[in-house]
This record gives structure tokens, sequence and C-alpha cells, in this order.
């Protein structure tokens, strides 16, 4: 902006957390739960507490109840006690019923809806005397002499010339002691903090999957509370890494989930279009039988586990749960890990506060010493399996590690980076998938309009391109654009292929957040940054 703006006001706390998850939220309640006289606050892009969450979801409650050791998980909106594991692998036609691996084994935990989830905490931590802010999205890094001095909001009113609006006003300053930063799986924050700290210097690449989310409302008799399903197999190619969970939860309501590695190989493969073409199998077709879809989403997962997971501190800060990459993928769990980690580095905080050393050091031995980095450990090997030895290699890797070694294998398999995946289009098969019903089906517009997703108009695309020649030069023309398949929503579109002058074109607005283009472009070349305010999905309770 050419225009010489006023100096942004400021906010002072002595710790600020960046995202309003599991993991952000129970590190400020643990903060306040230590030392009340701490000022703390939490800061969320969403609209609301809640907004931006999505997850399968069933949660182990353990870190809940070290939390709130008095805490009943069924009082929380919509949450039932898992009933029954049912897994399959599944071919085109049939579905063969496999023995739960013991990750997955589900006694004693709920289906709940994660959304639901954090806006309980959110309603614990502001009892607790926390601040909470949502709609304040963290645009800024705030350094000064090479320490964390906490965030700056992005300018509201900006058009898309860059220009101050009619309605122009000014980012805010929030300034702490110490930022933890909560941002979820490919945080914009995150990122660019292990960049500036090289963070990654001594992990493996993270690696990723998509999961896409329906919430549908069956019929009472087609209503199996606290029933989860699991499937792998079809329609997924053994190369590809994925598969399916059902749960029963609330009233009536059934969550689908359908979740692809981000490593998978072929260019013309559809996240989207394998998530819908799964409901077809005749296994799985009536448990939506007259059921009605009310809600979807999508959100990147992080998959790369122990050996992937970054330096945890740097001057001024930390990152906790996704932000970090503390999902446990064999299990299907993060919110426990999440909330764990928030709560260790509110203690670290804690411990250290008299002396308030530059970077608190401490949190992530204390991590190590807490039961969080040995279940990391333990299952460190079962993902990468996968992508070393492909389905059925995995599957029989995955069983070594669960019942022979019991994770205590004398190796570490790696992780790779997933851009670095795919094949060029004119080595690969295409892949043809059948047209939505409107049924039991869909298409990817339809499906955006149910996720409540609105970006204000006049304002900079929050999606771009660090060298827009690459678009066709290589995405194009090498890959044929894979963008306009693996995005969820339909945000990248190839215009004027027809007259010979193909050009992409980016519908921002129907951006849900799930940071998989950032993910999986082959050149790293899409930059994901927050939007202005609340923009993005707005999520019902039950996703």
């Amino acid at each position: 902006m050419s225009a010489e703006l006023e100096p942004r006001e400021a906010m002072e706390f002595d710790v600020l957390v960046v995202g309003a998850g599991p993991g952000g939220l129970s590190a400020a309640i643990r903060l306040k739960q230590l030392n009340p006289e701490l000022s703390v606050c939490v800061i969320e892009k969403g609209g609301e507490v809640g907004a931006h969450i999505l997850s399968g979801c069933v949660l182990e409650p353990r870190a809940l109840k070290e939390l709130f050791p008095e805490c009943d998980p069924g009082l929380i909106p919509l949450s039932v006690p898992v009933t029954e594991d049912r897994f399959s692998f599944l071919t085109e036609k049939k579905a063969y019923k496999l023995p739960t691996p013991p990750q997955m084994h589900n006694h004693g935990n709920y289906v709940v809806s994660l959304g639901n989830v954090v806006r309980w905490l959110g309603q614990q931590a502001e009892e607790a005397g926390v601040e909470i802010y949502p709609g304040f999205a963290a645009a800024e890094i705030l350094i000064e002499d090479g320490v964390v001095k906490g965030v700056a909001t992005g300018d509201m009113g900006v058009g898309k010339d860059g220009q101050p609006t009619g309605n122009f006003t000014r980012g805010i300053e929030l300034r702490a002691q110490y930022t933890v930063f909560g941002e979820g799986c490919r945080g914009s924050l995150s990122k660019q903090l292990m960049k500036i700290f090289d963070l990654n210097a001594n992990n493996d690449p993270q690696t990723y999957a998509i999961g896409i989310k329906e919430l549908w409302e069956v019929k009472p008799e087609h209503f199996q509370a606290g029933l989860t399903l699991h499937s792998i197999g079809w329609p997924l190619k053994p190369d590809t890494y994925g598969g399916s969970a059902i749960y029963f939860l609330g009233e009536n309501f059934m969550a689908y989930s359908f979740v692809i590695g981000l490593d998978y190989k072929n260019p013309f493969l559809s996240p989207f279009g394998e998530m819908q073409r799964y409901k077809t199998h005749p296994s799985i077709a009536p448990y939506f039988e007259g059921a009605k879809r009310i809600s979807y989403g999508a959100r990147a997962l992080n998959e790369g586990g122990f050996q992937s997971l970054p330096k945890l501190t740097f001057p001024g800060g930390m990152l906790i749960g996704c932000a970090a990459g503390t999902l446990n993928v064999p299990k299907i769990k993060g919110t426990h890990t999440a909330m764990k980690s928030g709560m260790v580095a509110a203690e670290a905080i804690a411990a250290s506060w008299s002396e308030k050393p530059a970077e608190v050091t401490a949190y992530p031995e204390m991590l190590k010493n807490s039961w969080l980095w040995p279940e990391l450990h333990q299952v460190r090997n079962i993902r990468p399996g996968f992508a070393k030895f492909g389905l059925y290699g995995g599957l029989i890797n995955a069983g070594l590690e669960a019942y022979i070694t019991k994770g205590k294998s004398p190796w570490t398999l790696k992780n790779h980076a997933d851009y670095k995946q795919l094949t060029p289009a004119a080595s690969a098969e295409k892949i043809d998938y059948p047209k939505p019903d409107g049924k039991l089906t869909f298409d990817r517009l339809s499906s955006v309009f149910i996720s409540n997703t609105n970006h204000e108009e006049n304002q900079p695309a929050h999606l771009t391109l660090l060298d827009p020649s690459k678009a066709i030069s290589v995405n194009w023309n090498e890959y044929r654009s894979p963008e306009t398949r693996y995005c969820p929503a339909g945000v990248y579109e190839i215009v004027g292929e027809d007259t010979g002058s193909p050009k992409l074109q980016i519908n921002a607005q129907n951006c849900v957040h799930c940071k998989t283009c950032d993910i999986k472009d082959p050149t790293q070349n899409i930059n994901w940054v927050v939007p202005e305010g609340a923009g993005g999905p707005n999520y019902p309770g039950g996703m």
C-alpha cells in the first residue's frame, strides 16, 4: 500500500496462544490452573470457536481427564461412547471383515464432534479467565532481535489492488512473553517459523493426508449409536494410502470421512472423486439409504509422526499439537496428543516463569517424559511402511510392528516429501469418475455450499502463486494441473483449454482452508496465507 499507515494498536499479555483448537485451549486452561495470575489470550481465525474445526472424530479421553479429572466426556454435546469397532477390506464388489488393529480398539473412547469439544473447552477457558478473540486471523509474526514477541492480525478492508478501501481497519498487534502456536496442520505462521528458525534441520520431511468429511442425518432405524466402521482397499489402488471411517454420534448423526495420503503418484487422482465413489460400494450404500447430507468439509492431516517432529521451541515461543505434527496415524487420533502437548507446554512455561528464559527448552524434555513421546515412538514405522511397501506389504509390516516387535524395532523407516511423488501425466493412467447423482454422490460446488464457506469478495487473494508462469509451464504441461483435482473445493480451474490457451483461474472464495494445495503442489509454488477476518468455512455442531 502506497499510503503511509498509522501505527497498529497493541495488546499485551503474558502468554498468547494462536489457534483455539484442542491443543491451544488446553494450553490456555492449564496455564490458568497453574498460575491464575497470568494473563492468557487465545486468538482464533474462525468466526467463532469451533467454526474451522474438522475431524473424524473418536476421542481418547486420557488428556481430557488429566486436564479435568472430574470430567464426564459423555456430557459434551453429541458425544456417545463407542459401542463396537468394525474393520473391513473392500474389493470392488465385496467386503471382508478383518480383525481390528490393536491401535484402533476404541473401548473407553467416545464418538464426538470435535467442533463441539473445542466449543466446550472454550467455555471452560473463559470461565478460568482466559481471553478468547475469534475472528482474529494471525497474519504476521512479530520478531525483534531474533525473539518472537507475538503476532499481528492483518489489515481489514484492503482491496484486490492492495489499496485501502472505505472500510479499511488497521490490524492489531498482540504481544506476549511467550507465543504458543497451535494453528493445526500446516499452519501458515508455523510454516514460516520452521524456515526462520530452521526447526526441520534434524527431522524427516513431514508427510500429510487429506481428510474429506460429510455429516449425514440418518433414519432412526439405521442409527447405531457408537458404532465405528473403518475400511481399506477399494476404491484406492494398492499403491495409494488411505481409507474410510463412518461413525454414529449424537441423535441420528452419521459422520463419514475419507482419507488419502498426499504422497499419491497419479496426477489424475481426485481425493474428492474417490470419496464420492466409495459410497456406491454395495456394503456401504445401505448406510446412506434415506439419509440427508447436511454438511461438508475438508482438512489436511499430519501423517509423519515421530520422525517428522520438528524442533519444538525457539526464542519466544513453541509449537504444539498438529502445528508440530503430533497426530497418531495408526490410532487415527490426534486430539488427545494435541491436548497433551498443549498441557505440557503450559507446564513448561509455568515452571520457568520466574526466570522467563528466552527459549523454554524444558518443553521438549518434559514432552519426552510424558506418555505422548513413547506413544508416537511405538507406532513410528507403521505409516511409512505403507509408503515403502504398498498396501499389502504395509499391512504385513503393521502386523509385525503391532504384534511382534511392539514398536521396539531396531530401525526407523523414513518419510518423504509428498510434493515430490507425482508422476508426469504422460505416463499416468487417467481416471474417469462417475457423474454425481445428487442423492448419494455430489459435485464439489454443491458440497462447498453446505460448508457455509464465505470470504469477502473485495480482498487480496489468500492463495497466491510464487511464480505464476509455472501454472502452465510445469503444472499444466507436465502434470495436467493436478490442483484442479486435489483441491476438494473447486478453487483451481483451467480455462481456455478449448482454444489452445490454457490459463489457471483461482476461485479463492471457495477455499475451505484444507491446505492441500500448499502441501501437494509439485514445485511448492502455491502459498496459502490467512484471509481477512473470519473468512472460510463455518462448520456446525457434528462436524
